[in-house]
């Protein structure tokens, strides 16, 4: 069985999908696209640009964000914001999504045609927050797609039981399967530890539920606020590392996995090399319930070419540290599509990556996630 354990479903990113309007949805679209590697351009001649006048602070402030006019472009699918009278846009999104959505029936024709069986729908703080809709999205494809909630995390500590609640609505009612974390997002809220404290109820209530966490670590406190140096990051993301270790500690009967991998492009030297230089990055995976995704082409497509030779030695690090059994493949689709067709993000894997046993391969491109989604039975 072949399991995308990272795709997305979602409707058009101006309308308000479970957040409490349109407009405050778009506001966080605008931070993350300000936020993005992805290059800006502007659209008059295609030119690079900046896309700090976005979000100049950084942060997720959204009462702070200035007013560009950031809208969509509907009929060509992407975003545009206005400068001096000039429009830029970003291709964060892949080109092609008309009215920025993907829906249910377009994630698995693209799944049909790559010869993926089950993917797993994450969750994202743009791209919606109605678990109403994912339980739609699954009982439509009821073999072929599972879905993540999605959690408020900067809700929690003001309104404990309202999350709780929505997040049990979602698992019991809608049919969810999983629980998407930002950790980052905790911090939008005072600076306190995430893992227990004020937050330890909705642990409780959460893992309670007996579904797997995802998270998606970030760089700890003070990323939510300003932009910081590569050497800061890295020593956030490490310190966000720290929380999961004690998290899985108070909880040991939850199994969790990493998304996209590590913070890979933290670790990118000065010839766009990657270069693990803390060995403490292993740590979280002495504890058997950690997993990893592994998620390449669309964290560093614009850097490496298909087959991605230059990860394969990462690869092979992870399959030593961690072991297939614990490694799991995503796309993050359809954004994956800004680099590589859908089938070539499997075929990096499957056709060129010869280090690879037969078993390497059927844990890594669905045997860890059946496990973890309970699909092996």
């Amino acid at each position: 069985m072949i399991i995308d354990s990272h795709l997305y479903c979602f409707e058009p990113i101006d309308t308000a999908a479970g957040f409490a309007s349109a407009e405050d949805r778009l506001k966080r679209v605008q931070v993350g696209q300000a936020g993005h590697h992805q290059s800006a351009i502007r659209v008059r001649d295609r030119s690079p640009a900046s896309a700090q006048p976005l979000n100049p602070t950084g942060g997720w402030n959204l009462s702070q964000l200035p007013d560009v006019n950031f809208r969509v472009d509907h009929e060509k699918g992407r975003v545009l914001w206005t400068v001096d009278g000039e429009d830029f846009t970003k291709y964060q999104f892949p080109p092609g999504l008309r009215d920025l959505q993907f829906s249910p029936h377009c994630a698995v024709c693209e799944m049909d045609y790559a010869g993926v069986d089950v993917a797993l729908i994450h969750t994202d703080p743009t791209l919606g927050r109605d678990s109403a809709y994912l339980g739609r999205c699954v009982k439509q494809y009821p073999d072929r797609l599972r879905s993540m909630v999605p959690v408020d995390e900067w809700r929690i500590l003001q309104e404990t039981d309202a999350v709780i609640g929505e997040l049990e609505t979602a698992i019991k009612t809608h049919g969810l399967h999983a629980i998407k974390i930002c950790p980052e997002l905790f911090y939008v809220a005072p600076d306190e530890p995430w893992d227990d404290g004020p937050y330890r109820p909705f642990w409780q209530a959460a893992t309670a539920l007996n579904v797997p966490v995802f998270f998606t670590l970030g760089c700890g406190p003070d990323s939510i606020r300003r932009n910081l140096t590569t050497e800061e990051a890295k020593q956030g993301y490490l310190h966000e590392q720290r929380t999961l270790i004690r998290w899985m500690q108070r909880y040991p009967d939850n199994v969790c996995s990493l998304t996209h991998g590590f913070h890979w492009r933290l670790y990118l030297d000065d010839q766009n090399r990657i270069s693990l230089d803390d060995d403490s990055i292993w740590l979280p995976f002495e504890n058997p319930n950690c997993n990893l995704e592994v998620c390449f082409p669309v964290r560093l497509g614009d850097l490496y070419d298909f087959p991605y030779r230059e990860v394969w030695p990462m690869l092979e690090q992870m399959l030593e540290r961690i072991g297939a059994d614990h490694l799991l493949w995503g796309t993050d689709m359809p954004f994956q599509n800004r680099f590589c067709t859908y089938r070539q993000s499997r075929d990096w894997i499957e056709k060129y990556c010869d280090f690879l046993t037969p078993q390497d391969k059927a844990s890594i491109l669905g045997g860890t996630a059946a496990r973890i989604l309970s699909l092996d039975s």
